[in-house]
């Protein structure tokens, strides 16, 4: 009873408590409910090794490590790359690419084209020893795209002026902040010239072509698989499970090959709370000063 006479509830403070405490041992058995980051696989004797690039490619670390931990692995004899990607930024598409063809030198590699392996996705395929992919498969998109913002006018509108003192007259290219000019369009044309270039020759080794052949099909075009084999751009039609049984048979597996992959970890509930929106608000503003390169 306070001193107005009225008798107020008692605020009881052990549930409050407890429901906080409740809270944080979920959040803490999510963050520790994690399956092994290491190598899983089925029993003992020889096996495919399956290293799958799922999305859009922005990072080439994880694939990377797979692919090197399944070299090193004296019980993996061949490998499946499991493509299933509309393509993604140059330099790590560049570096999954190299990284097939190094490890192809030792153990034969099989890339298993999914619904889509466009752009940087095709890219990487062409490491393997081996194309296969659906016959409905999407495949292509030869070609590199360069992108970023121009905000001017809403900047004006805004009130906002930036004041920039750089070292040469294409220091800041892409800016979001200034108009394009005629010397940056000629500067960038010029590096996604060079880039494409590098596509275009990357196909023309890996599938035996001259450039003059690949470049009618370098139009940024997707083909089906069944279109795609016939313009050379891939080897065989097959399923994912033909690609192990491929694989298998190319690394000296006799019946059905077992198979080994990597283990991902699992999200946590304060990613699934914070994580994306964070990094999706991140990322863009992250790339409004500058521009991103990508293969498409």
């Amino acid at each position: 009873m306070d001193q107005t006479g009225i008798k107020r509830p008692k605020t009881n403070s052990k549930w409050l408590w407890w429901g906080l405490g409740s809270f944080f041992a979920l959040v803490l058995t999510f963050q520790l409910g994690v399956w092994s980051t290491g190598i899983s696989g089925e029993g003992p004797g020889k096996k495919v090794g399956i290293v799958n690039v799922i999305g859009p490619i922005l990072s080439s670390e994880t694939t990377v490590k797979q692919l090197e931990k399944f070299r090193e692995r004296s019980d993996v004899s061949a490998i499946v790359v499991r493509i299933d990607s509309p393509g993604g930024l140059v330099a790590p598409t560049q570096e999954i690419y190299e990284k097939i063809k190094a490890v192809r030198m030792e153990k034969p590699v099989v890339s298993s084209l999914g619904t889509v392996a466009a752009s940087g996705g095709y890219y990487i395929a062409l490491g393997g020893d081996t194309l296969m992919a659906n016959p409905g498969t999407i495949i292509g998109s030869i070609g590199v795209v360069m992108q970023f913002p121009v905000m001017t006018e809403l900047l004006d509108k805004v009130g906002i002026d930036f004041e920039t003192v750089k070292s040469g007259e294409l220091k800041d290219v892409g800016s979001y902040s200034r108009e394009v000019t005629e010397a940056d369009r000629y500067h960038l044309n010029e590096m996604v010239a060079d880039m494409y270039d590098q596509f275009v020759s990357a196909v023309a080794v890996s599938r035996n072509m001259t450039i003059d052949d690949v470049l009618p099909l370098a139009d940024g075009r997707v083909f089906t698989g069944l279109k795609s084999k016939e313009f050379g751009l891939i080897d065989t039609i097959g399923t994912y499970e033909d690609a192990i049984f491929l694989a298998g048979s190319m690394g000296d597996i006799s019946g059905k090959p077992k198979t080994v992959q990597a283990q991902k970890k699992r999200p946590s509930l304060l990613d699934w709370i914070s994580g994306n929106l964070g990094q999706t608000v991140s990322n863009w503003f992250n790339e409004l000063p500058a521009y991103r390169w990508r293969m498409e």
